[in-house]
This record gives structure tokens, C-alpha cells and sequence, in this order.
């Protein structure tokens, strides 16, 4: 090489990334699912922006509420009839919208009532089903985070990410409504805080930090989750983790499993890349996580080996993904760190947020 000669930057944009609606007023988003006809649903949590929605369907790329605007009308924390602050949407094998509503606007501790899995009819837009918790499966900690289906089983497995109390997976029986907590307060679900982790963020240790200067740590656990091709195995990951397990739906369950033998069952699935705040999977058995350190999105293959599916530098926190029948995976990207709890109380968050496409040719999961 010589002097007159530059060498390519390694680190440039990868994958074909397709805008699919810029937000460039109003709350935040974190969850996205698309329909098997097409149609497109994002979710806004309570979390200090005014939310006049906290589920929503874009229709003519306008954010309209959904399934009405009094189901986006709580009376109080506890209202069992209505959306309180929701942090996950997924559309199920048979083409129904599930709505995970945490209960905890602001991460207040949660009332009976408020945390709960609310089905959709899509061919009517009406809610079929409401399936609330026992206050010993949603604690008063719980924050309710992302939900994945095995229809053949007739289960949803929903990640418990508290951050003030014991993580865990949370089993739901569908038909019966009878729910219960696996994994509570193992070592895989919960969070790695410093010194074994700084997770770092556009250059900048990602942490609470005030205007004086106190430093906390992240302590979110069980956050993205995904189901394998085969339905066999639950991938799961904490917030503040490079690593991610996988555990075994048969163990989950089971009612007459003791926790040992559950935990018995998990896999050390080793480091992912970086840290992440979704997980998703795909028909082809490849297995997805968001990577908010280095704005990307990674998968693992079959047999173990990674790719980058997309990596620009607007991805300023990859939130959620969902994979649709159309072959593509769908995401947000909200600038969840750049909220004024974790830059010194100055909210640095610009507008727009971004909802993203990038094709896989592949479909979702569909077990049932």
C-alpha cells in the first residue's frame, strides 16, 4: 500500500434495511407485529412520555388505537378491562393479537388486575380473552416483558425482566388461564452488572446516572425470549447479559417438574455478541438478538455460526423484533439509552424514532 492509498473502513453499513414508519412525534415504541394478512401493530409503554395509546395499529401510516381508545383507557393500574401500559404485542399461529400488558406504568409495583395477556380477534377486533396472574406468579416486582407460543401445548412463555426483585419464565395454560413461574431467581435470568459487565452504548458506559453523579447499575434480567423451530427448546437472555440460554419447553410444562429438574434442562448457550434487548426465531432455525452495543442485529445459525443481518448506525437501540410471513423481520429503534435517567436527567432521545424491515426469506414459528 501506498501512501497515496486508504484502506476501506471494515465497520460500514451491512444488510438491506427498509424504513417501514418513522414516529416523529409522540412516545416511544418498543414492540412491533404483523398480521399474516399484513396488518401492523406497535406498543408504547407507560415509561414518562404521554402515551394517548398504548397499543396501536398504523393504518395509512397513521397510529390509530387499537382494538378501540377505550381499551387505551385504564381507570387505574388495576383495571382488568382495559390496556395499562403494554410492553410486548405478538400475532399467535392462528393469526390472533396477544397483548402483554405489564400492569406498571413508570415500573410502579404492580396490582392484581393491571399485569395480564389479552387476545385479540383480528377478524372482528374484538378482545376474546383476558387472562390475568395470581399475585404469586405477577409479583408486586413483576414487569411483564415479552411472550412467545406453542399452541400445540396450549402455553405462552412470558419473561419476568424486574429489575427491583427475583426474574424468571412465566408459564400460562391458554385454555385454563392457570400461569406459574419457572426459573425464579436462577442465575440465567438474571442480570450481570459490573464488574462482570459494563455494557457500553455509543461510546458511553450504560448505567443510571443523575446530575450529581451517582451511578446504578442496570439491573433488568430476563428480557428477550424465543422459541426454537422445533418448539424443544426456549431461548431467553437478561437485558444486561452478553449471553443467552435455552431451556427445555417439555421441563417448563411439566406441573410435576420440581425447579431443580427444570434448571437441570438449561444450556449455557454461550456469548451472543453483545448486549440485547430482543430475541427472535425463525422457521429455518436460525435464532436472532438485537445488539444495542454495536447497532445491529445478529443471528446464530444451525450450526452455531453467526452473521450480521443488518448493522447501520442509525440503530440506536434495537428494541423488538417479529418475524412475518411476508419474509421479513420487523423492529423498532427507540433510543432507549438515550433517556434522561440514563444521561444525568437531560433526555437526549430525537425524533424520529424508526420501525425497520430487513428481509431473512424466512417465516415465523409457527407451532400449532
Amino acid at each position: 500500500m501506498t501512501s497515496t492509498e486508504s484502506r476501506t473502513a471494515i465497520d460500514q453499513p451491512a444488510g438491506a434495511l427498509e424504513l417501514v414508519h418513522s414516529f416523529t412525534s409522540g412516545p416511544m415504541p418498543t414492540g412491533v407485529s404483523v398480521s399474516h394478512n399484513g396488518r401492523l401493530f406497535v406498543n408504547f409503554p407507560k415509561w414518562g412520555d404521554e402515551v394517548p395509546a398504548t397499543v396501536v395499529e398504523i393504518v395509512g401510516g397513521t397510529p390509530e388505537p387499537y382494538p378501540d381508545a377505550a381499551w387505551n383507557a385504564p381507570s387505574g393500574n388495576n383495571d382488568v378491562g382495559a390496556l395499562v401500559s403494554v410492553q410486548s404485542i405478538v400475532v399467535d399461529p392462528k393469526d390472533r393479537l396477544w397483548i402483554l400488558d405489564t400492569g406498571s406504568p413508570l415500573f410502579e409495583p404492580t396490582e392484581p388486575g393491571g399485569p395480564k395477556l389479552v387476545c385479540v380477534d383480528l377478524a372482528t377486533d374484538t378482545v376474546m380473552k383476558t387472562i390475568t396472574f395470581d399475585p404469586s406468579v405477577a409479583l408486586a416486582t413483576t414487569y411483564l416483558n415479552d411472550v412467545r407460543f406453542d399452541l400445540r401445548r396450549g402455553v405462552a412463555f412470558i419473561t419476568d425482566s424486574a429489575d427491583s426483585g427475583p426474574n424468571a419464565i412465566i408459564v400460562v395454560d391458554l385454555n385454563s388461564g392457570e400461569s406459574w413461574r419457572r426459573l425464579h431467581d436462577h442465575p440465567s435470568t438474571k442480570a450481570e452488572v459490573p464488574p462482570e459487565l459494563v455494557p457500553v452504548v455509543e461510546g458511553r458506559a450504560f448505567a443510571e446516572r443523575t446530575d450529581e453523579g451517582d451511578v446504578t447499575p442496570v439491573t433488568m434480567g430476563s428480557d428477550g425470549i424465543a422459541i426454537s423451530a422445533d418448539g424443544e427448546r426456549l431461548w431467553y437472555c437478561p437485558l444486561l447479559s452478553r449471553r443467552w440460554y435455552s431451556v427445555s419447553t417439555a421441563a417448563l410444562v411439566d406441573r410435576d417438574a420440581s425447579d431443580g429438574d427444570v434448571a437441570k434442562t438449561v444450556v449455557d448457550e454461550g456469548d451472543k455478541g453483545g448486549g440485547a434487548d430482543g430475541l427472535e426465531s425463525d422457521d429455518a432455525g436460525r435464532i436472532y438478538a438485537t445488539n444495542y452495543e454495536h447497532n445491529a442485529i445478529m443471528r446464530r445459525m444451525p450450526d452455531g455460526q453467526f452473521e450480521t443481518v443488518v448493522h447501520d448506525a442509525s440503530l440506536l437501540w434495537p428494541d423488538t423484533m417479529s418475524v412475518a410471513t411476508d419474509g421479513f423481520l420487523y423492529f423498532t429503534v427507540n433510543q432507549l439509552h438515550r433517556q434522561a435517567k440514563y444521561q444525568r436527567g437531560e433526555d437526549l432521545r430525537e425524533y424520529p424514532y424508526s420501525l425497520y424491515r430487513v428481509r431473512i426469506d424466512a417465516g415465523p414459528v409457527l407451532l400449532k
